[in-house]
């Protein structure tokens, strides 16, 4: 009996042998050296997140301290546009070409006195108080001469300084080249060039260091007009319009430079053509139809062999619905389009309603706009009869001509 407990006692102690390979020690080794390897990753982890933040501030830094850096874009120009043929950047052209857009630039300088124009408000005030000026909203400063024998206009020194500050913002400055054209539609002008600048970011005096050539004949000059609007874009690509400033080149003389330190405006739209629209309002099925019939364009040199298309946007109580795309057709002075769109009108029917008519160019990376018109119960005076004119008539089409504007 003594042995077969003895054997009986050997059998339950293999058996919590087999049981318990590991003690509690090694258990609990094991435990803190994972737990040890784990704070190392981590701070592995945040030391390699510290030293990218330090990068990415001095990195900024540096870029808001260079008064003259700026963010040069593909071959293409600023977000893809392309340039157009006859105003471009000198900064692409050959080396011989710059140094000697320069070199006469310097011997114009040199023979004669360049004539300065400040506006009269920028006589009364230093610089240094406009830009700390509250109320303005901002001040542009920049050179032009016209060189009659090459037929080129040269926009050079662009800078601007005291403009609002928006955070994070991209200024850039957009240059359009505007022309009269004789209608009977008062004050119609043709876009005859349209760029836009390269991009400043996080700087208060940006400057732009752009050179541009733009092709002008002689007996354009006295009915052009140089448009150059100052422009901020946020994080979300939000495009807003500070000011804008206007030069008539009359006043420009040949060979003779001229430098311009102007305040910023306020924007105003310029007429470069008219559209036909009709309004129906259809009360009983709850919808409105606009028809786009027709619409007449200015037809500059750039725009041939294009086709062009329009984009109807209908927002009710500030709450914009799907927007509806006609085919596209040829760019030609006389559009026709005769297509109708359907928007739903919420119930009960709310008369504060907007219709925007944007016409487009096709192929144009980014989409060119060419004109828009707002039609609606709060908008101008043309737009607020023609939706006063829908109401007294229902279901019964009201056409009516309004102005493109740009």
């Amino acid at each position: 009996e003594e042995q077969d407990m003895i054997q009986k006692t050997s059998v339950m102690l293999d058996l919590r042998s087999l049981q318990m390979p590991f003690s509690n020690t090694w258990k609990y080794g094991i435990l803190a050296l994972a737990i040890l390897l784990l704070l190392v990753a981590l701070t592995i982890l945040t030391c390699q997140m510290c030293q990218l933040q330090k990068r990415n501030r001095t990195g900024k830094k540096k870029r808001c301290h260079s008064e003259g850096w700026v963010r040069i874009k593909a071959e293409n120009g600023i977000w893809g546009k392309k340039k157009p043929p006859l105003l471009h950047d000198t900064t692409k052209q050959s080396d011989a070409d710059i140094k000697a857009s320069m070199l006469m630039l310097r011997q114009t300088e040199l023979d004669e006195p360049c004539t300065r124009l400040i506006s009269s408000s920028s006589r009364t005030k230093d610089l240094s108080s406009m830009s700390s000026d509250s109320g303005s909203r901002g001040t542009l400063k920049f050179s032009l001469l016209y060189r009659r024998e090459q037929c080129e206009l040269l926009l050079t020194g662009l800078e601007a300084w005291g403009l609002p500050s928006r955070g994070c913002a991209e200024s850039a400055v957009r240059v359009r080249l505007l022309r009269q054209v004789p209608s009977h539609i008062p004050g119609l002008q043709c876009v005859v060039q349209d760029w836009q600048s390269q991009v400043v970011k996080n700087c208060s005096r940006p400057a732009f260091g752009d050179h541009f050539v733009c092709s002008l004949q002689d007996a354009e000059v006295e009915k052009s007009t140089l448009k150059l609007e100052v422009q901020q874009f946020d994080k979300y690509s939000r495009n807003t319009v500070l000011g804008e400033v206007r030069v008539t080149l009359r006043e420009l003389k040949a060979s003779q430079r001229l430098v311009l330190c102007e305040e910023l405006q306020e924007t105003t739209k310029d007429i470069v053509g008219e559209v036909l629209v009709s309004l129906k309002c259809l009360p009983i099925s709850q919808r409105i139809e606009v028809g786009l019939l027709k619409a007449k364009t200015t037809f500059p040199r750039s725009t041939a062999d294009k086709n062009v298309y329009a984009r109807i946007d209908f927002s009710c109580r500030r709450h914009r619905k799907k927007h509806q795309k006609s085919r596209p057709r040829a760019h030609t002075p006389l559009i026709i389009f005769n297509e109708t769109f359907l928007f739903h009108m919420p119930e009960p029917p709310a008369w504060d309603c907007t219709v925007l008519v944007s016409i487009y160019e096709v192929d144009s990376d980014p989409r060119h706009l060419i004109g828009q018109a707002t039609l609606g119960k709060r908008r101008a005076s043309e737009g607020a009869d023609h939706w006063d004119l829908m109401i007294k008539s229902i279901q019964q089409p009201v056409a009516k001509w309004h102005p493109l504007l740009i």
